[in-house]
Formats: C-alpha cells, sequence, structure tokens
C-alpha cells in the first residue's frame, strides 16, 4: 500500500526442496501417524475394556451366561477342525471323584 501496489494473489510453481528438507518432513509426517495410530489402538482398548468388565457383571449375576459363553467358546475351536481341545475343569469338580 506505501507504493500504491495491492498484492491480491500469490501463486507459487515448481517448488524444489532439498533432500534433506524432504527426508525431515517424510520422518516428521510418518512420526505424526504413528502417534495417531497409537492414540487409536489405545482408544480400542479402553473400549474393549469396557466391554469386558460389562460382560464380567452379566456373567457374574447368571452362572447360565457363563456356561453358555463355555459352550460357544467350545464350538469355536471345534469348527476351526483342531485335532486336540483342551477342556478346563474346575479342581472342585476333579475333587468329588477322588474322595469317592
Amino acid at each position: 500500500d506505501d507504493w500504491g501496489i495491492r498484492v491480491g494473489r500469490v501463486e507459487v510453481k515448481d517448488v524444489r526442496l532439498p533432500q534433506q528438507l524432504q527426508r525431515a518432513m517424510a520422518a516428521e509426517a510418518e512420526a505424526a501417524r504413528e502417534a495417531r495410530a497409537k492414540v487409536i489402538a489405545a482408544e480400542g482398548e479402553q473400549k474393549a475394556a469396557k466391554a469386558l468388565k460389562e460382560a464380567s457383571v452379566v456373567m457374574t449375576e447368571s452362572p447360565a451366561a457363563l456356561q453358555l459363553r463355555y459352550l460357544q467358546t467350545l464350538n469355536t475351536i471345534s469348527a476351526e477342525k483342531n485335532s486336540t481341545i483342551i477342556f478346563p475343569i474346575p479342581l472342585e469338580i476333579m475333587s468329588h471323584f477322588s474322595k469317592k
């Protein structure tokens, strides 16, 4: 304005950056992507933990729900064509067999 000229728009074309600056910018962008990925993963873990806590409350209130979940897990394992399935048995049940 001091010289009576007003600039309305500036357009930059064909900018060439030194390789070292390009590498530094790429490293900074990669670090930012990794940071965002870690935040997203942490949020997912937090949601999963809350869901597991809620599920444990439901299963604590209903022993039948725990038994159904156990059977569903066995069904899923058997569908994977594994040759060995391990059945966890509570020690309390085993103690009844050893006393008789």
